[in-house]
């Protein structure tokens, strides 16, 4: 079962890093060999990634995995 909140604080942490680092989607798919559009679901919160893509998106970030996942989610009762 899909954890839509999950995916999309995972899409704002991954957009949160882009911005910081100063990096263009456009640049960050080139580096990652990830289209653009799909950068932008990843994004949005619009899909489920895989590890492989996150691996790659970690690479050309020039971070580490684990800041990927370096989020906090706020639990509903």
């Amino acid at each position: 079962m899909r954890d839509i909140e999950y995916i999309k604080a995972f899409g704002i942490n991954l957009k949160k890093l882009r911005t910081e680092n100063k990096i263009a989607q456009e640049e960050l798919a080139n580096s990652s060999d990830i289209p653009i559009s799909q950068i932008g679901r990843i994004e949005r919160g619009e899909i489920n990634t895989t590890i492989s893509t996150v691996y790659a998106l970690s690479k050309a970030l020039k971070i580490n995995v684990q800041e990927l996942f370096n989020f906090n989610i706020e639990k509903k009762e």
